[in-house]
C-alpha cells in the first residue's frame, strides 16, 4: 500500500505562485506514475499533471506553461510548481500514486485564487 500527504494549498492573488507537495510512504518502489488532478466545485475531477516512474511529463493544455511537475526521489515526494495562476486555477488539488494493481489518492489540498 502507498499513503500520500499533500501540502502547499492555500489563497493566492492571480498573478501569483503556489507548490503543492506529495509526500508517499510506503510501497513507493511499485510506483508507476505520480499524477495531480484537481476538482473545481461542480465539475469533474481532471488530470493536470503526470510524471512517470522514468522522469518523463505531460501536461492538461490549460496548464502547459504554467505548471510543472517534478519529484525527489531521496524525499519520495512529487511537487507542482504552480506560476501565473488564474481564478480557474481554483479546484482542490489531489496526488495520486498509480501502481499496477491499484490507485492511491491523497486527501486533497484547497487552492484557491482571487483578489
Amino acid at each position: 500500500q502507498v499513503q500520500l500527504v499533500e501540502s502547499g494549498g492555500g489563497l493566492v492573488q492571480p498573478g501569483g505562485s503556489l507548490r503543492l507537495s506529495c509526500a508517499a510512504s510506503g510501497t513507493t518502489i511499485s510506483i508507476n506514475t505520480m499524477d495531480w488532478y484537481r476538482q473545481a466545485p461542480g465539475k469533474q475531477r481532471e488530470l493536470v499533471a503526470v510524471i512517470t516512474r522514468g522522469g518523463s511529463t505531460n501536461y492538461a493544455d490549460s496548464v502547459k506553461g504554467r505548471f510543472t511537475i517534478s519529484r525527489d526521489d531521496a524525499k519520495n515526494t512529487v511537487y507542482l510548481q504552480m506560476d501565473s495562476l488564474k481564478p480557474e486555477d481554483t479546484a482542490v488539488y489531489y496526488c495520486c500514486a498509480r501502481l499496477t494493481t491499484a490507485n492511491y489518492w491523497g486527501q486533497g489540498t484547497q487552492v484557491t485564487v482571487s483578489s
